[in-house]
């Protein structure tokens, strides 16, 4: 139980011993004392107050008195400010924190027997890995980790999109413009191979579509629509030549005719009669499909290794299409779902805040919905688990929320676990990625730059000295995807965010360089000192009196396993990275201060080394988390 605990769960006692108060101890509000107040906690009373009949002052004497008491000597004072009562931890406590937290994995919880899965990455397979994709994997990961170390059992799951429109765009590029390429012939990574085919598809088809948009947006017919369709572009073109139309309105609908123009021309129409080929096992559609897909494959393996993202169980969308449609039926018959005249299958939310939704098309095909509704029931039954956590981006809000009242409303046992992990997007100083337009930051290539930057920071600041080549280039690789990681889990996972590789890898700054530096700053000075990994507790001097700045590190140490409850709780890593930020900022105040080659006496040197050593733990298990690795040295 760490120390906050402790005081919360001595404070419950003392309501009920003075005023006959019952209160849960998670329940007493207590903060870090502010610095200009003397203290290391604070309790704040004012919600007491009224039920003990006493002034903020007399209640704090009171309850302080009695804390201070009943504390077993871990307190040794405390002081009332208003409705604030400030305690002060005694030093033993800390040393004996110190002498008794020595293991490598300190701040790992025991196992609760619980399972949880999360889903994350979820690619599409026209196209390699982005900068996007990165922010998903390090948030799915990091977030699995999070839960390992609170003792939950994890598995770690991913949803391959490898069938549909947008694969078959892929397909149809490499048939008319690839001339037989292949990764071998061309050299080029095998997902990115695919990607440039994706993109040759857009422009072609941004050259067809563009003489028929201009037509529909002078008001003209297009030939090859059909007459619901002309009908549908007629009307848009009418509404868009109204008077005081607002500006998003008229974006809004010059975008809709953009879409029909483009679902009007031959290429498109080619690859809806491809998809439809595949579906039907066509043998040639279905070779190709199964060759890029596998150079897709070969190159997102590749990038999983290199950026350390990795799945026990990978669904593939090729697979999984069909799955749901028998929840359909079971829907119908409780009456949860309704049937409409042409024969579709919906259901109505309108009593939730929401609206009708299309689960079963008329021609008894299904929906994405309908879709995540039958994977959702296939992972459960593959890991049942407490809870189900998927890693989607923001614009998949309403979709994950409409999944999970569905199966709410099916009686699905894993329902109330579903928990959506919705995150902002990432964009560039320069602004938004966009895949048709082929602007989006491939990861391979961003994990280059950043590896780059990484050889040009290091050795401008020389530190490059006894450093092999290979030991260099690793170095290189380490700190490069240290600083994109860091960069990209340090902001809260809710928040939108604009990625900079130069600022990402500053050595001073609040980056993963600065705090892979500090861990590499501390195994230099316990080499120096022949530091020895202990096998037992510790005994330190008793009467050890700390120095302020030591006193600041070990009460941040000691808060490592509360900080990676409450990471785990908020599913937020960035409270690990800003945690392990203060960390090492906290330790090169102190080192900066406190020798510990020349410190004042052996006992204050043992004491040192041992601050050093927890620190470089906790920095490491905080990177860990982030799946960030320390180099050794630096």
């Amino acid at each position: 139980m760490q120390i906050a605990q402790y005081l919360k769960a001595l404070a419950a006692q003392a309501l009920h011993a003075l005023y006959g108060i019952e209160t849960d101890a998670a329940q007493v509000t207590i903060n870090e004392t502010k610095p200009e107040f003397e203290g290391d906690y604070t309790i704040v009373l004012f919600q007491y107050v009224k039920q003990a009949r006493k002034s903020p002052e007399a209640m704090g004497q009171e309850m302080g008195a009695w804390m201070l008491a009943n504390s077993e000597e871990n307190l040794t004072a405390f002081n009332v400010i208003k409705g604030f009562l400030n305690l002060n931890v005694a030093d033993a406590y800390w040393i004996h924190f110190l002498e008794n937290h020595y293991q490598p994995d300190y701040g790992r919880h025991a196992g609760n027997g619980k399972k949880v899965m999360v889903e994350y990455s979820s690619p599409n397979t026209n196209k390699p890995l982005h900068l996007g994709h990165l922010r998903n994997n390090f948030l799915g990961w990091s977030i699995a980790e999070l839960y390992k170390w609170n003792g939950y059992d994890v598995r770690k799951t991913c949803i391959v999109n490898d069938r549909g429109v947008h694969i078959c765009k892929s397909m149809l590029a490499w048939q008319k413009f690839g001339n037989g390429a292949t990764p071998e012939s061309t050299g080029t990574k095998g997902d990115h191979l695919v990607g440039d085919f994706y993109v040759q598809f857009e422009n072609a088809l941004r050259k067809e579509a563009a003489p028929l948009q201009e037509q529909l947006l002078a008001g003209e017919s297009i030939a090859a629509l059909d007459e619901a369709t002309a009908t549908k572009a007629t009307l848009l073109f009418q509404k868009l030549q109204e008077a005081g139309l607002p500006a998003e309105k008229k974006a809004e609908i010059t975008d809709e005719l953009k879409d029909i123009a483009r679902n009007a021309t031959t290429l498109m129409q080619e690859v809806r009669q491809m998809l439809l080929k595949w579906e039907q096992g066509d043998e040639e559609t279905v070779n190709i499909w199964r060759m890029m897909n596998g150079w897709v494959y070969a190159g997102f393996d590749t990038t999983y290794n290199r950026i350390g993202s990795d799945f026990q169980t990978i669904y593939y969308e090729s697979e999984t299409y069909l799955l749901g449609k028998q929840y359909v039926d079971e829907g119908l018959a409780k009456g949860v779902f309704y049937k409409k005249e042409d024969g579709s299958v919906w259901i109505d939310l309108t009593a939730e805040g929401l609206d009708e939704k299309l689960v079963l098309r008329k021609d008894g095909t299904s929906v994405y919905i309908t879709q995540d509704i039958g994977l959702a029931k296939r992972k459960y039954e593959d890991y049942p688990m407490e809870q189900s956590i998927y890693v989607i981006g923001d614009e998949q809000n309403y979709h994950m929320h409409v999944l999970q009242l569905i199966c709410k409303k099916l009686g699905m046992p894993f329902a109330d676990g579903i928990h959506h992990l919705s995150y902002g997007m990432v964009d560039l100083p320069t602004g938004r990625m966009k895949s048709r337009e082929g602007t989006v930051v491939d990861a391979d290539d961003l994990c280059d730059e950043m590896e780059k930057v990484a050889a040009v920071k290091t050795e401008e600041l020389g530190k490059v000295e006894g450093f092999a080549q290979e030991e260099l280039q690793q170095l290189y690789h380490t700190l490069g995807l240290g600083a994109l990681k860091f960069f990209l889990l340090r902001v809260d996972p809710k928040k939108r965010m604009v990625f900079n590789p130069e600022e990402s890898i500053d050595f001073h700054g609040f980056t993963g360089p600065f705090v892979q530096y500090s861990f590499a700053r501390i195994q230099s000075a316990l080499r120096k000192a022949s530091w020895e990994q202990p096998t037992a507790p510790a005994t330190l001097a008793a009467d050890t009196v700390l120095q302020p700045l030591e006193k600041q590190l070990i009460v941040l140490l000691e808060q490592f396993p509360q900080v990676l409850h409450n990471a785990c709780a908020e599913m937020n890593p960035s409270l690990v990275a800003i945690y392990a930020f203060t960390l090492a900022s906290q330790f090169n105040s102190f080192y900066a201060r406190h020798s510990i080659t020349k410190a004042e006496n052996e006992s204050a040197r043992q004491l040192r080394l041992h601050i050093c050593a927890l620190t470089a733990h906790v920095i490491q298990n905080s990177m860990q988390v982030l799946g960030i690795a320390v180099p050794a040295r630096m």
